[in-house]
């Protein structure tokens, strides 16, 4: 028999009276509200989405997902995408930023000096002179010191040489303002290798960085001139571990061995001498760094956790959003069928469901991941596969009670078939509450995805804020004080969970017409 069809009475042999069946009786307004269904195919009430947005909770739930998901869509404009594996994951590439700093704006609670990180670019040459071996050309980068603090390091970063034969020198010398100048480093650049054919290249992959800060050096030209400039001050026992302090300082009056900051004018000198004016020498960068960075700091690594925040946005909304749709889907679908078809079918979905609803997610979430690799799709995956039998379960027992309702029957009376009348007259019924369970769905799934980044078993390749938590606990980020590197991920999982918490709270008088106020 076809799902669309329905049997025909049985034939009687001549003479052999028919008996009569029980009247099915079918209240007349539900034969027009389902012929008018059919006509129309609208089940739901209109008044849905005036009760949602004149909730308090649904203007709210709404405002917070609206504003995710432009954040979301700015980062995935703005940000590459491989910014996981090749930025946030590569060391490298923080490499300039301090460690640990914590955000600029909270110096102003603790009322304590901070060195902003400062970053000058070098493009072109303010004096290049011609000699007898080739050309000199002085890159020079000004620094005004004014802050109470040493800086935490002092870096060059070269993004390119080229030479036509000879490697070009490099010299590195700092100007303070009371005079000295200090010799920081000379670069080696290494020459022609065997086989290799000019023009040569140098840094252009993989720029070189020359820390200023702990050249030892620095620390000799340093001590000559505190010597010879300050000859009865005290100097620190060992002036390689205050370098920093040291070049952008003098010593105390008071002759206790401090350092104290030289406020100022500062330049850092790159001199280059080419053998051939052809060679070319890339833009330099010169980084001061600083006791604070950003709106939200650094990690351990120099990481910008401003930007690790942001790009959580996108990540937490594919997991709840992709994750709740396809369980609600799979969920309700499975749901419709087993209540209204009922016999084996509805069985053997109600066993699966049974089943897979008394296994426990997490640990074999665990499992798993450790088994088959920390990939996002395969969590994602596993979450899917066993988040459904909850809601197929609910469903049924709203569709067994649908089935058997007016509606249903009038439906039935007019000829329509099963699938039509589970298309048009019962999914409508269950539909405002299939919604609100996708929407429970989604904190779910970011909570389960924290967890096994907290656990050390997320996707290491896309950086979430489950990881940054794990990386600050790991790390003991929180018990030296370290607040900024775990309280912001933290906050931003309770404020998404909330979001969609809200959202499903608003659709609660949409599902249930008992909790709508009377107006």
């Amino acid at each position: 028999m076809s799902e669309d069809t329905y049997p025909e009475p049985p034939r009687l042999a001549p003479g052999v009276a028919m008996q009569q069946p029980a009247a099915i009786v079918v209240d007349q307004s539900a034969v027009e509200a389902a012929s008018e269904i059919e006509a129309t195919g609208d089940a739901s009430p209109p008044s849905a989405l005036r009760l949602f947005l004149g909730s308090p909770s649904g203007r709210a739930g709404l405002a917070l997902f609206v504003l995710m998901l432009l954040v979301s869509i700015w980062v995935l404009l703005t940000y590459p995408l491989d910014f996981g594996s090749a930025q946030w994951s590569n060391p490298a590439y923080w490499a300039n930023n301090p460690r640990n700093a914590p955000p600029a704006w909270s110096t102003a609670f603790s009322g304590q000096a901070a060195v902003p990180q400062t970053v000058v670019d070098i493009d072109q040459p303010t004096e290049t002179t011609t000699i007898p071996a080739g050309e000199v050309r002085l890159f020079s980068a000004p620094v005004d010191f004014t802050y109470d603090r040493e800086p935490t390091s002092l870096i060059l970063t070269l993004n390119g040489v080229t030479f036509a034969s000879r490697a070009p020198a490099i010299l590195v010398s700092l100007n303070r303002p009371d005079g000295g100048q200090i010799r920081l480093a000379s670069v080696p650049l290494r020459g022609p290798r065997p086989g290799e054919t000019a023009p040569y290249r140098r840094f252009y992959d993989v720029p070189e960085r020359i820390s200023l800060g702990d050249q030892p050096a620095a620390a000799d030209a340093i001590a000559r001139f505190y010597a010879d400039r300050y000859p009865d001050a005290m100097l620190p026992a060992n002036i390689e571990s205050v370098l920093p302090a040291a070049l952008f300082g003098i010593p105390a009056a008071d002759g206790s061995g401090r350092i104290e900051p030289l406020h100022g004018d500062y330049r850092i000198d790159v001199q280059t001498v080419v053998a051939n004016p052809e060679d070319e020498i890339a833009a330099m960068r010169v980084t001061l760094g600083g006791t604070v960075f950003g709106i939200m700091g650094t990690d351990g690594l120099g990481r910008d956790l401003w930007q690790g925040l942001l790009y959580g946005f996108p990540v937490a909304l594919l997991i709840a959003t992709l994750t709740a749709l396809l369980s609600t889907l799979i969920g309700a679908s499975l749901g419709i069928l087993s209540g209204f078809a009922g016999g084996i079918t509805d069985s053997l979905i109600q066993r699966a469901s049974d089943i897979i609803s008394n296994v426990p997610t997490l640990p074999l979430l665990i499992f798993i991941v450790s088994i088959l690799g920390r990939h996002l799709w395969l969590i994602m995956l596993v979450l899917v596969a066993f988040s459904w039998p909850g809601l197929t379960i609910l469903v049924r027992s709203m569709v067994l009670q649908l089935r058997e309702g007016q509606l249903v029957e009038a439906a039935r009376a007019i000829g329509a078939s099963r699938r039509r009348i589970m298309q048009r007259h019962v999914f409508p019924q269950v539909a405002p509450f299939i919604v609100a369970q996708m929407i429970f769905f989604a904190p779910g799934a970011i909570l389960a995805e924290a967890s096994l980044s907290f656990l050390g078993l997320g996707d290491p390749s896309i950086p979430t804020w489950g990881q940054m938590l794990e990386a600050g606990f790991r790390t003991g980020a929180l018990y030296v004080g370290y607040w900024w590197w775990v309280l912001p991920p933290g906050i931003l999982i309770v404020i998404t969970a909330l979001a969609f918490m809200l959202l499903a709270l608003a659709l609660e008088p949409v599902v249930d017409p008992r909790l709508r106020r009377s107006t």
